[in-house]
């Protein structure tokens, strides 16, 4: 199907080669197993003259370097032909009825007849000889370097050895000047906030204790997640990379281009939601990347079997072949059409070419016509025919049921299709949609990324994968390059399993009202996390190692002794001793799978070869699924198809790997692929590789790798919210909670763990969060107050503990270089997302879990506009918006019921209510971009939030003035007392 760069040898795993005359090295011209000129050289002395796959005999002139000429009598195809021969016409979209049934007992066995776990076993322990012979030929050299004479050492020192020896990337450390006074400021805290925790609990409040009380368990909450959200960012750091040096090394003039393949993965559901156009100008942003054409794949995962997705994907194809020659003669910025085009830039400047005017314009016409077919469909899909939807040669759309369907993949682009304008070939394209059926649990996005997983793993096994949201298209076309820096680089990226690129957003307002960029968690919190064990996985702009998605551990990872293993078992808690004892048990299992792959010497320990066979058979099936196919291809680290299949049975076999049935008994979603159990599948995913022992790496290009669209809308921002608190309360109710999951073999670092802890606890702020905002208008409306009159040791500590926040604000924004502005949206959108979306998760995740009930918050529209951001300022109506509605009413009313109280009381009342509406103005400043969504641009807020706000908060009054337990029992009765003897 494909030539995943330049063919490596299956004994060594070095490059191939090339003859003199300039062709491919080729030792079978029967079965074009590949294998290069040295490891032929050795099986002919060591008296093996016949190929490793096919038994055949080696021609014998093989190995004359006078050899230039074909032998007669044989057609000596290359290994590029044979890879690159044109699929059958009999599949693609028609195979998509093709039944699931596996394909393992034709392909147990290759084109000659012979098993292919025989080939793969045989080639480990040829590759086990090889390289000891390589070590014995080194050590020999070291032992005798006098023999070589020193003008042919000068002349062994070519220029590619010193490149090979520069970086491709580098850290660079934030700067002492910034980092030691952020450091010291951050020791200064913690030691304040234990000082001004010793005062609040040795001085209680008697007259209101139920207020300081609860107030001072909020505080001590809020210190513990500043604990858990600062000290993983003791470390912060910056790395740059160097796209020239990677492009010298890999890309050689001359030479095959020895740049990994990537395999892209867009995932779309509902067209109607997720507009084609959009889904489009993603997927043209990947084919018109800066990369090796032959190197990139783009898998789009239809979940929703939409025949309008499939039909604007073929017209995207036929769009492309325009678009992508365009892109790479004028060098533009971003790819995307859509986003090119809507720029408000010059874009004559640096451009000298004449043509360049005329070609923008033809091109952007074609671009405007390809948008009104593509609109044409969406109009068209509006409504489906009772009949169902009809394909244009007449046949039923096999999707017409979204619940009961077969899988489908259907290649668009490639070597094997259509070529751009310009004759030259274009990357892969390939729609996959898979297999649906009654009774099947399917798991949404992380069952969909696992069947991308498998498909593209028979189809291309390119050694990297990056996934994008469908709205997320490429902003920066040497993103891939980026990564590469690391992931290529020797020293760097043998142990990194993916590497996280910001997001970064178009289409929000200015002042970016709610948030919606994130710059304070993307721009601070993850370059903390970088200088630990690496950034959390965010779902999308993430460049995967694929074996560490198949569950390996790094290469480098340290084995387990008898010693960890007895001090973990050890643990005074049975429970966790049980846990830690069942985690050693798969570290031991997993080791021992990761053995029998990369650790060559461990080969040696079964003797007889039907014992080999066995073990990796059965290993692999109850871990990977019954594909012998697949299970080929995660034996091959470097990427590339199985030879043993031809493009045929690869078909077959994606449709296979794509079935609902595959993945049951198999440890897909539990150990491997996208981990199951939560909707936020990525940071679970994230946590499973680093507990393995693999880091990751945290890339910020100068311009922004990719792009997307955020909800702007409040309603929709707080359920975009509400869905990730949901996934984390999720995590923290199973078995993969970061507070006990993980211990075993100690491969998570400790700052690490706190961070993956604050990213599951979060949510649960919300419940101290909303006491803490009704105090202040409690202390209002009752006259007490949760602070004693302050002496002068405890103004020292509030001025101190006040001082020791705005100073840890100062210096992140001094070493992140985030704005002011940016970080007090954030303040803002932490208290607004907290009594609202945070709130709603925590109940319906215990009602989910504990319950299995399952609690859906719908959205209703209530006014919308036309004009530019006019869905900022569109009102929807949802459950969510009541909790902080009830709040600024409350505070509100409970600020006029002060100031009244005051004006009747005197001057010597307005001392005390000084620091009361002090407080109650810091609720009402952080809700105000709540109240400013919740009027609209009209200032109208919709009726039924006002009637279900101003109930809660009179229900919450007269209950107040029938119970108000604040109230000191003693001072009341004595004020009646008093009565009594006045009436006297």
């Amino acid at each position: 199907m494909m030539e995943p760069g330049a063919p490596v040898c299956n004994t060594c795993g070095e490059a191939v080669g090339l003859k003199p005359n300039g062709e491919l090295f080729v030792a079978c011209h029967d079965c074009n197993f590949p294998m290069c000129r040295s490891c032929v050289e050795y099986e002919a002395k060591e008296g093996r003259k016949v190929c490793l796959r096919c038994s055949s005999p080696y021609d014998e002139h093989l190995l004359d370097d006078d050899a230039d000429q074909k032998p007669p009598g044989s057609s000596q195809p290359t290994m590029a032909a044979h890879l690159s021969d044109p699929q059958p016409k009999d599949v693609g979209i028609h195979a998509r009825h093709v039944s699931t049934v596996s394909t393992i007992d034709s392909e147990m066995n290759d084109e000659s007849g012979n098993p292919i776990w025989k080939n793969r076993v045989e080639s480990w322990k040829d590759k086990k000889n090889n390289k000891k012979k390589k070590v014995a030929k080194n050590n020999k050299t070291e032992q005798a370097p006098a023999e070589i004479p020193h003008e042919q050492q000068m002349e062994d020192k070519q220029p590619g050895d010193a490149l090979m020896q520069q970086p491709l990337s580098e850290i660079v450390p934030m700067s002492r000047n910034k980092l030691t006074p952020y450091r010291a400021v951050i020791i200064m805290r913690l030691v304040i906030l234990g000082l001004f925790f010793h005062y609040r609990i040795m001085n209680p409040v008697d007259s209101a204790f139920g207020l300081w009380l609860t107030s001072v368990i909020c505080e001590i909450w809020f210190a513990f997640s500043w604990v858990l959200d600062q000290f993983p960012k003791w470390s912060p750091i910056n790395r740059v990379t160097y796209l020239d040096t990677l492009s010298a090394r890999f890309e050689r003039p001359g030479e095959p281009c020895e740049l990994a393949p990537v395999d892209f993965f867009v995932s779309t559901v509902d067209p109607l939601k997720e507009p084609p156009l959009i889904t489009a100008n993603t997927v043209l942003s990947i084919l018109a990347l800066d990369y090796p054409v032959e190197k990139v794949s783009c898998y789009v995962s239809d979940d929703g079997a939409a025949m309008l997705s499939f039909e604007s994907l073929a017209e995207t194809s036929e769009f492309a072949r325009k678009w992508v020659p365009f892109c790479k003669k004028y060098e533009i910025e971003p790819r995307a059409p859509e986003f090119y085009f809507s720029q408000k830039i010059d874009y004559l400047k640096d451009k000298v070419q004449p043509s360049f005017v005329k070609e923008r314009r033809a091109m952007k016409r074609d671009y405007e016509e390809y948008k009104i077919r593509v609109n044409a469909m969406v109009a068209r899909a509006q409504k489906t025919p009772e009949e169902g939807w009809t394909m244009q040669d007449g046949t039923p759309w096999p999707g017409n049921n979204t619940r009961d369907h077969p899988g489908m993949v259907q290649v668009f682009l490639g070597n094997t299709g259509a070529r751009d304008m310009d004759g030259n070939e274009l990357p892969r394209l390939i729609y996959v949609s898979r297999e649906k059926r009654p009774g099947y649990q399917h798991h949404k996005k992380a069952g969909a990324e696992n069947a991308l997983v498998r498909v593209s793993a028979v189809l291309t096994n390119a050694p990297y994968i990056l996934n994008l949201d469908c709205d997320h298209y490429v902003n920066n076309s040497k993103a891939v390059r980026e990564a590469m820096c690391f992931l290529m680089d020797p020293q760097v990226g043998r142990d990194v399993c993916y590497v996280q690129f910001p997001q970064r957003f178009d289409g929000i307002d200015k002042s970016d009202r709610y948030a919606n960029r994130n710059i304070v968690f993307f721009d601070v919190n993850m370059k903390g996390l970088d200088g630990i064990q690496g950034p959390v996985y965010v779902g999308t702009g993430c460049v995967f190692n694929r074996q560490a998605l198949y569950g390996y551990g790094p290469p480098s990872m340290p084995t387990l002794t008898k010693s960890s293993s007895s001090s973990s078992c050890s643990c005074p808690s049975k429970k966790k001793a049980e846990l830690d004892a069942s985690e050693l048990y798969k570290d031991a299992k997993r080791e021992e799978l990761n053995a029998a792959i990369f650790n060559l010497h461990e080969i040696d320990n079964y003797d007889e070869y039907e014992r080999s066979m066995l073990m990796s058979q059965r290993s692999f099936e109850k871990t990977f699924g019954l594909s012998s196919v697949f299970i080929e291809s995660t034996l091959m680290e470097n990427g590339g198809v199985p030879e043993s299949v031809n493009s045929s049975t690869l078909i077959k076999e994606a449709i296979h790997v794509i079935s609902c049935s595959y993945e049951e008994k198999t440890e897909w979603g539990k150990e491997i692929g996208w981990i199951y159990g939560s909707v936020t599948e990525d940071i679970l995913t994230g946590f499973k590789m680093h507990c393995r022992g693999w880091r990751s790496i945290y890339c910020m290009p100068p311009r922004p790798a990719f792009k997307g669209s955020a909800p702007i809308n409040l309603s929709d921002r707080l359920h975009q919210v509400l869905r990730w608190a949901l996934g984390s309360v999720e995590i923290f109710l199973s078995r993969h909670c970061p507070l006990w999951y993980g211990f075993g073999g100690g491969r998570l670092r400790w700052l690490q763990r706190l961070a993956y802890i604050n990213t599951i606890v979060y949510p649960f702020t919300s419940l101290p969060l909303i006491a803490y905002c009704l105090i202040p208008a409690i202390c209002l409306l009752t006259g007490k107050f949760i602070i004693p009159t302050l002496s002068n040791l405890a103004s020292v500590l509030f001025l101190g503990l006040f001082m020791s926040i705005i100073l840890t604000a100062v210096l992140e924004l001094r070493w992140s270089g985030v704005s002011i502005e940016d970080l007090w949206r954030n303040e803002q959108f932490w208290v607004i997302g907290g009594v609202s979306a945070h709130l709603f998760a925590v109940f319906q995740g215990f009602l989910k879990m504990l319950a299995g009930i399952d609690t859906n918050f719908t959205v209703t529209t209530k006014a919308a506009e036309d004009a530019e951001f006019g869905e900022l300022y569109m009102v929807k109506w949802t459950t969510v918006l009541i909790p902080p509605t009830t709040l600024l009413i409350v505070n509100i009313v409970g600020v006029v019921a002060g100031f009244s109280d005051a004006l009747n009381k005197g001057y010597e009342a307005w001392g005390p209510l000084f620091g009361k509406v002090f407080f109650a103005f810091w609720v009402i400043l952080h809700l105000y971009p709540f109240l400013k969504g919740l009027m609209g641009r009209q200032n109208r807020t919709p009726t039924i939030v006002v009637l279900w706000s101003v109930l809660l908060a009179s229900v919450f009054s007269l209950v107040w003035v029938k119970i108000n337990p604040f109230v000191n029992k003693v001072d009341s009765m004595e004020i009646a007392g008093t009565c009594i003897s006045i009436d006297c």
